[in-house]
């Protein structure tokens, strides 16, 4: 998926009204009037939200006779999909690395605190100015 596609999937999911239909049609196909039942908008409103879902590869309208049903595209989703799992997976290495080096701090000061530890090093070296 090119950045220019997914950044119109983002974007056209970015609107609730949009994010609200995908939810809908995801129970199932429905007509441009089913969809436009809950809502307080003309036609008009509702035809141009489904314009930018079509134009992102969320939703698709068969040709033909009126009414047409609108259907939810499953491909779009397996892209956004990819998309952040690749994203997620970098960010938990980056945890269980984290995890790895607090544990391995902790195995080796056993909770000392490490800048008590700088201090009793430059005491024990016996600094000219204690004499």
């Amino acid at each position: 998926m090119t950045t220019d596609a997914l950044s119109r999937t983002f974007a056209a999911l970015a609107d609730p009204t949009r994010r609200d239909m995908v939810a809908r049609l995801s129970e199932g196909d429905a007509t441009v009037s089913q969809l436009a039942e809950p809502y307080r908008m003309t036609l008009q409103a509702v035809y141009k939200h489904l314009r930018v879902l079509e134009d992102a590869g969320l939703v698709s309208r068969p040709s033909g006779p009126q009414p047409r049903p609108v259907r939810l595209e499953a491909e779009a989703f397996d892209l956004m999909d990819t998309w952040i799992e690749r994203h997620r997976s970098r960010v938990e290495q980056r945890y269980r690395r984290l995890d790895a080096v607090l544990a391995e701090m902790e195995g080796d000061g056993h909770g000392e605190d490490h800048g008590n530890r700088d201090r009793s090093r430059s005491e024990a070296a016996g600094h000219p100015d204690d004499s």
